[in-house]
């Protein structure tokens, strides 16, 4: 924390000493960049947002326009099975229970075989319907009819047997069967729907006949998938429901592999969002997946936004630095046209500089209305003012020296006092008035006390000497009937008080607490009691005098704390006759005024009493002393 604010005060002292020229200049720029940093950021970040959206809607609309591809390729394949399961000729064949004559194979052969090849035909994106028959009397016929047995080991025979006469829809391997005589060099993936076909016996009992498996390349049936073009940022890809990921190999899209696709869609599905955004490696991806329900596999639009991110940093770039070269000419515009505006400016410097040096009769050569103008003129007027004062300081520094000889004089006047009561004091000795003797003392240090008036401040210890002499003085009049007790502990001795703080409390109590009954007895008994608690410092001063009665002790301790308005607004003849305005003419609340002016509100008087009883008066002051090193903390 220490080492941040001695860096703000280097920062701060740095931008104090630069020129006001530079400033300007600064302040120019930062009014221009910063509205235009803002704006720009605003205007970049809805048009990034609206470049986002009309991807998502670009890319959303071929995705569905490659579901509709997709489910017209599955009406297509389904439509072939169900063609070749209506043929009433097949089904009579291939449920024939003794080997078939070769009539009866050749005309099956020239006229029904022929119209399921052409059902093949009419589809040239299939690129196989097959059948495969359980019945063993009946003769394969390339490429549509076949024996069951081939298939019986293959993992999706039991899958379909298990579906009850439901299509099975899987992408498999084309050469997976190896029927051909001839199989392809590069096998490549098939789309198969797979259909058990069963038909009633004489028992009207289900009779398996049959599997017919119908094969479209991947590339036919996933068109956009399997041809991407190069120049789009876009690619699609087929996750079956084996969890295997199906696209162009030879068209990948760069910064992705199998598992970040697999587990995109994962996270696709958990956010159920209609668009998800990705990082990976440093790169963002757009998903936009469609579930196809006939197979059970979902299409996956990924799009790259390398390319856009390109283009708006190459466009905010170029906002960049228009901006920058804007604001060179700005700042070497605004260089050269303050140039000429601050010249009258240094000129008033230079003169300031020459009245530093002690010039007072310098010629400021700045005329003009303008603030610079109207600167030189006041200038000039000052130093009339000053030329003014510098010879009024020379007169009252005349008149100071006679006022010195003037104090000097009634000192002496003072001393004459002082002497006088000193030889009154000695005669008094002289006939054996000691009482006289030591009142005149006392008179004497009082007179002193209020005399010697160099600040306000002073040690308790001059207070209490004080006090101590102004009760003496009274217990002469009281018959002796005074007495003041003083508690105070050794390390208070110099604590710092206002003067004459505690002389007027002191005063109120033997003006109001005397009454006859008291002094018939043991008489009045004023208590001096100081201590500290916490960060502040307490002197009490009671006495045992009648005391006040409730409802004036709560008046006089609201007048205590009144504002000045609402104590010139109470009644004149009531403000006259309060204890608050008897006694020295100081009195309780302009000691409390005092006090709170110099150390606060939160310092002050609290009065407490008891009616017959006693009266105490309570002085919170904060815990200071008073030396020749100036005011310390306790």
């Amino acid at each position: 924390m220490a080492r941040v604010r001695s860096t703000a005060e280097q920062l701060k002292r740095w931008f104090a000493d630069l020129s006001i020229q530079i400033k300007l200049i600064g302040a120019y720029i930062v009014i221009i960049l910063v509205p235009v940093i803002v704006i720009s950021n605003y205007l970049f970040t809805g048009f990034y947002q609206n470049t986002i959206q009309d991807i998502i809607k670009e890319n959303r609309y071929q995705t569905d326009n490659e579901k509709q591809e997709i489910m017209s390729k599955i009406g297509v394949m389904e439509q072939s099975a169900i063609l070749l399961a209506s043929d009433r000729q097949l089904m009579e064949y291939v449920r024939i229970e003794s080997e078939p004559k070769v009539s009866e194979l050749m005309q099956f052969q020239k006229f029904s075989f022929n119209s399921l090849l052409n059902i093949l035909y009419i589809n040239p994106e299939i690129e196989s319907i097959r059948f495969y028959v359980k019945n063993p009397w009946i003769s394969e016929l390339w490429p549509i009819i076949y024996h069951e047995e081939r298939i019986t080991d293959m993992p999706f025979y039991s899958r379909v047997i298990n579906r009850n006469g439901y299509p099975l829809w899987e992408i498999q391997s084309e050469d997976a069967l190896n029927l051909d005589d001839n199989p392809t060099v590069n096998p490549s993936s098939v789309v198969s729907l797979m259909l058990e076909f069963k038909h009633v016996n004489n028992q009207n009992l289900f009779q398996h006949l049959g599997i017919v498996k119908v094969d479209m390349p991947i590339g036919n049936f996933f068109k956009k998938a399997y041809n991407n073009s190069i120049d789009r940022d876009s690619r699609f890809y087929i996750l079956d429901q084996q969890g295997n990921l199906h696209a162009n190999s030879t068209d990948p899209l760069p910064g992705l592999d199998e598992a970040d696709i697999q587990q995109a869609v994962a996270k696709y599905k958990q956010a159920g969002k209609s668009s998800l955004l990705l990082s990976y490696k440093g790169e963002d991806f757009l998903y936009l997946v469609e579930h196809i329900d006939k197979i059970n596999a979902e299409l996956i639009n990924v799009i790259s936004l390398h390319t856009t991110y390109s283009k708006i940093d190459q466009t905010r770039n170029t906002v960049i630095v228009v901006i920058l070269i804007l604001l060179i000419l700005l700042a070497i515009t605004t260089f050269f046209m303050q140039s000429i505006i601050l010249n009258k400016l240094n000129i008033l410097r230079d003169s300031m500089k020459q009245v530093r040096g002690g010039d007072f009769g310098v010629d400021i050569d700045v005329t003009g209305g303008d603030e610079i103008g109207e600167l030189a003129h006041h200038f000039r007027q000052m130093l009339n003012t000053i030329n003014g004062m510098i010879a009024d300081a020379v007169k009252r520094s005349a008149a100071t020296k006679e006022a010195e000889l003037q104090a000097l004089h009634n000192q002496i006047d003072a001393h004459f006092l002082y002497n006088t009561l000193e030889n009154l004091k000695m005669l008094a000795e002289v006939e054996g008035q000691y009482t006289v003797s030591d009142a005149l003392t006392s008179l004497g240090s009082m007179m002193r006390y209020n005399l010697r008036w160099t600040g306000d401040r002073v040690q308790l210890r001059d207070e209490m000497g004080h006090i101590q002499h102004y009760i003496a003085i009274m217990s002469i009049r009281y018959d002796e009937k005074l007495k003041l007790e003083i508690e105070v502990e050794d390390r208070f001795w110099d604590h710092e008080i206002l003067k004459m703080s505690l002389q007027p409390i002191v005063e109120n109590a033997l003006k109001h607490g005397v009454y006859s009954a008291l002094m018939r007895s043991d008489g009045l008994i004023v208590a001096i009691h100081a201590f500290e608690d916490g960060d502040f410092f307490y002197i009490e001063v009671t006495d045992n005098g009648i005391g006040i009665a409730g409802d004036k002790l709560q008046e006089l301790n609201r007048k205590l704390i009144m504002s000045e308005e609402e104590f010139n607004a109470l009644p004149r003849e009531t403000a006259e006759t309060t204890e608050l305005n008897k006694g020295s003419g100081i009195g309780l609340r302009n000691v409390n005024q005092r006090i709170q002016m110099v150390y606060g509100n939160e310092h002050g008087l609290r009065i407490e009493s008891k009616r017959g009883s006693y009266t105490q008066v309570t002085v919170k002051l904060p815990l200071l002393t008073s030396g020749r090193g100036g005011t310390q903390i306790i």
